[in-house]
């Protein structure tokens, strides 16, 4: 009976853990595991900026555990306070003593949380 109901709740822990993303956190204490694979955060806009006429957009996204900015091709750019959900490939533009320098996600997809 125990063992079952320990069972039970780990998947509950579990289930929950995918089905809200992985936190910022996660991916900035351990940037190998995540750079060049696809991950979801959600989050509050922190700062977002676009320069006209250029494809790219960034935003910085927070979610509690950590910041972390997203580069998007996206000619939307959520404004500051927003709830997003954004899923993209983690990269890195270069390691230096096994530091991630300009850790980010490249978004493939965003949400607007309501």
């Amino acid at each position: 009976m125990k063992s079952r109901l320990l069972t039970a709740v780990a998947f509950a822990i579990f289930a929950a853990a995918c089905a809200s993303g992985t936190s910022v956190g996660q991916v900035k204490t351990n940037p190998g595991r995540y750079v060049d694979r696809n991950v979801t955060v959600r989050g509050t806009v922190t700062s977002s900026w676009g320069i006209p006429l250029v494809p790219l957009k960034m935003y910085q996204v927070d979610d509690g555990t950590g910041e972390i900015l997203i580069v998007s091709d996206d000619g939307r750019v959520p404004s500051r306070g927003a709830r997003v959900k954004v899923r993209g490939k983690v990269g890195e533009f270069a390691g230096l003593g096994g530091r991630s320098i300009g850790l980010h996600l490249r978004a493939h997809d965003i949400d607007y949380d309501r």
